[in-house]
């Protein structure tokens, strides 16, 4: 099969196009044909400085794709079905292998490049809201990088909830757009002060959550952003950021940070049904899906580029 691979991890420009051997399919495992590759923020974040397992190393979290072997005990998913999986490498492929356990169906009616882009975002931004962000309908709600993935379902779902939803982006443009999608107030990071301007917005009261996955130095300004009882989820470090923080301030307002790995809990009964329920709530129309841009599985080093210059507004995907 095809593949975008690296020897070693770097820039963008690391990337191979490749034959590797085709996946083998564990009997409690299904092998997909691989239609639509959601690059993941995490994806660019192992191809830039990650553990390589393989050598070359087939990079990637999410894919979706036709089931096209299934193990002889895998039950519940056959060959032909149209399903999205999620894995902690090989995405970046024509063909992937999974445990059936990593698979989910894709409803009728739902583009198979749209259904790509669900699982992860919309699965972590559900556990950041609700399952250790305890969001409450008539809260305050700061999105960091409301134009991602993770974003975009997070300003979405807690919409749905009945939350007063802040996010921000790097251009009024992106925040207009938000708007549709739910946002309540947009801050512009790369022109406002991100804390003066949540201060100024709240009447110098704070937010209840943020949902941070930029990480760095700003997660420094999430922390200033919060009010009495705030919270705030931290959940990956795309700025790449190493930085330390002094959390003996929070004892004196009842605050807490709080780390979320959705990875640690995906296996899960209760993390499966809800990333399902997310897939048929886009496949029904009641969430939505952006993708930005796509690019072919050869041009792996083109869409990981194209990330980094954050120009992106929702989901990049590859198709092989």
């Amino acid at each position: 099969m095809k593949a975008a691979v690296y020897y070693e991890t770097g820039t963008p420009e690391v990337f191979r196009y490749e034959d590797v051997p085709d996946p083998q399919c564990h009997p409690n495992g299904i092998v997909i044909d691989v239609k639509a590759v959601s690059i993941e923020g995490g994806d660019v974040l192992n191809r830039a400085g990650g553990q390589m397992t393989a050598h070359p190393h087939v990079v990637g979290y999410q894919a979706a794709g036709i089931v096209v072997e299934a193990g002889a005990q895998v039950r519940d998913l056959r060959i032909g079905q149209r399903v999205v999986t999620v894995g902690a490498n090989g995405s970046h492929a024509s063909r992937r292998a999974v445990p059936a356990a990593s698979a989910w169906r894709v409803p009728d009616g739902l583009a198979i490049e749209k259904a790509a882009c669900i699982p992860i975002p919309f699965g972590t931004a559900d556990d950041c809201l609700f399952e250790f962000g305890h969001l409450k309908a008539g809260e305050r709600v700061l999105i960091q990088g409301g134009a991602g993935g993770v974003g975009l379902a997070a300003v979405q779902l807690s919409s749905r909830a009945g939350a007063q939803v802040f996010a921000t982006a790097s251009s009024d443009a992106k925040l207009e757009r938000l708007k549709t999608f739910g946002m309540d107030e947009g801050i512009n990071y790369a022109r406002d002060n991100l804390v003066d301007a949540v201060k100024r917005l709240t009447n110098n009261r704070g937010v209840d959550l943020v949902v941070d996955p930029v990480g760095g130095a700003i997660l420094a300004q999430s922390l200033q952003c919060i009010g009495y009882r705030g919270r705030v989820v931290t959940v990956g470090n795309a700025s790449r950021g190493d930085q330390s923080y002094d959390l003996r301030a929070l004892a004196g307002q009842n605050q807490t940070v709080t780390g979320v790995f959705l990875g640690a809990e995906i296996a899960t009964e209760r993390v499966r049904s809800t990333i399902q329920s997310h897939i048929d709530d886009v496949g029904a129309g009641r969430l939505q899906v952006v993708v930005d841009r796509q690019f072919e599985l050869r041009d792996a080093a083109k869409a990981h580029a194209y990330i980094e210059s954050r120009q992106a507004f929702g989901r990049v995907l590859l198709v092989p």
